[in-house]
């Protein structure tokens, strides 16, 4: 460990008073420190990991021939598409401890927006779709100056623009009616695929850009001399996210049609899309002003309001990004299904996006929580419904398990919040 010293020989202010906050620089201290922070209840998204592999073990253990199988493990990317936009959404609003029971059917008014100027008025695949990004920001706006000016609590707003949106949705659409999407772009988000070889070289790239800015900000750290993790660390890093990229591109890159005379393989249009998102949303809440603000407020409001944050405008913001993540997560929808119904968002579609958040490990307490909780929560979420569908119970059982399942994530969060309590983290 380098400790910087005064020109009289003596430790400098950074090397005295900070040096209780250097990093352990070898591989063993790193899972040394590792293990102190689960044990002091910093569990993170580890449940959330292990519970998929289990599900995964499980499923291919019952099912091996359908399960496991190519097809199935794209269909699956494609269901936990929509579940994890919305969730990705919610993160920022979960991080100040809020609650937008509204979100599904936002996102569902937002399609129908999207397919009516398509349809009725003829307008422009992207035109229409920047119609409904700004109807879910218009809600967005709308919940956020009720809940941070008029202090009315988000859950009570947010179950009044439930009902509301739900009903305008069906007067846009019709009762029974449906609208079908009649964009083949729009369409093509969750029913084509990359080209192979574009999804090969778009792996790679991912591969090569993620090594570049881990590598990029160690050398940084270790410059100025600020606290960074072990190089051994950061190439286990490096190599793991090589091996799952790359290992989920042959999967979905393999051709899976089950016909001799047809070809069907690449990369879901979905998986790029909710890649940027997660890129976007990481840099966002992980690398700006911004952001700090966000976890800050999430922390404690008071004391992020003494330092200078507008608590306010945190607050109506991430409602606003809330509503926005799910106008995008409605048009995955209707891309999956072809149609937006005056019931779409609703029912389950909300609950399974906050368990996928919650699941992750973003705390329903608030400050704690990253967009990538959110992905691997949608996948837990998809993978349950998908083993069960395949196994042939019926929705009863699935709502069951899904349901035991958020309640472990659920009591997981909040004996994590305890045990950081009790060691002061």
């Amino acid at each position: 460990m380098t400790t910087a010293t005064t020109p009289s020989g003596g430790p400098s202010l950074a090397g005295s008073d900070f040096s209780g906050d250097q990093r352990a620089t070898t591989l063993q201290g790193a899972t040394r420190e590792y293990v102190d922070r689960l044990r002091g209840g910093d569990m993170g998204s580890l449940p959330a990991v292990l519970g998929l592999i289990v599900l995964f073990i499980v499923f291919t253990a019952l099912r091996p021939d359908t399960f496991p199988s190519f097809g199935n493990l794209a269909n699956l990317t494609v269901q936990a598409g929509a579940i994890c936009v919305l969730a990705m959404g919610l993160v920022p609003v979960l991080l100040l401890g809020e609650i937008d029971l509204s979100a599904g059917v936002a996102g569902g008014a937002s399609a129908g927006v999207m397919a009516v100027l398509i349809n009725d008025h003829g307008w422009p695949w992207p035109v229409a779709v920047l119609g409904a990004v700004v109807t879910g920001m218009v809600i967005g706006l709308a919940i956020g100056l009720l809940v941070a000016r008029l202090s009315i609590p988000s859950f009570v707003v947010t179950l009044a623009f439930f009902l509301g949106v739900q009903g305008i949705t069906l007067k846009l659409i019709g009762q029974g009616g449906t609208v079908p999407v009649r964009s083949e772009a729009i369409v093509g988000i969750a029913n084509s695929n990359v080209p192979v070889a574009a999804g090969w070289v778009l792996a790679v790239l991912v591969v090569i850009l993620f090594a570049a800015v881990d590598l990029l900000r160690l050398r940084r750290q270790i410059s100025h001399r600020l606290q960074h993790p072990p190089v051994a660390l950061v190439v286990v890093r490096i190599v793991l996210v090589a091996v799952v990229v790359l290992a989920f591109t042959y999967i979905l890159n393999a051709n899976r049609a089950h016909v001799a005379t047809f070809t069907l393989a690449g990369i879901p249009y979905v998986v790029p899309l909710v890649g940027v998102l997660l890129v976007l949303w990481t840099f966002v809440l992980g690398r700006t002003t911004y952001g700090r603000h966000v976890y800050a407020v999430g922390g404690n409001a008071e004391a992020a309001r003494r330092a200078g944050i507008n608590v306010r405008a945190i607050r109506v913001s991430v409602f606003v990004i809330g509503s926005s993540m799910a106008a995008l997560s409605g048009i995955v929808a209707a891309s999956r299904l072809n149609a937006v119904t005056p019931d779409a968002g609703a029912g389950n579609t909300l609950l399974y996006a906050v368990g996928a958040a919650v699941i992750g490990g973003t705390s329903l307490f608030g400050g704690r929580g990253k967009p990538r909780d959110a992905i691997i929560g949608g996948l837990v979420i998809a993978t349950i419904d998908n083993g069960l569908l395949l196994m042939g119970f019926d929705a009863s059982i699935n709502y069951m398990v899904t349901a035991l399942v958020l309640l472990l994530a659920a009591s997981v969060d909040a004996i994590s919040r305890r045990r950081r309590s009790a060691t002061g983290r």
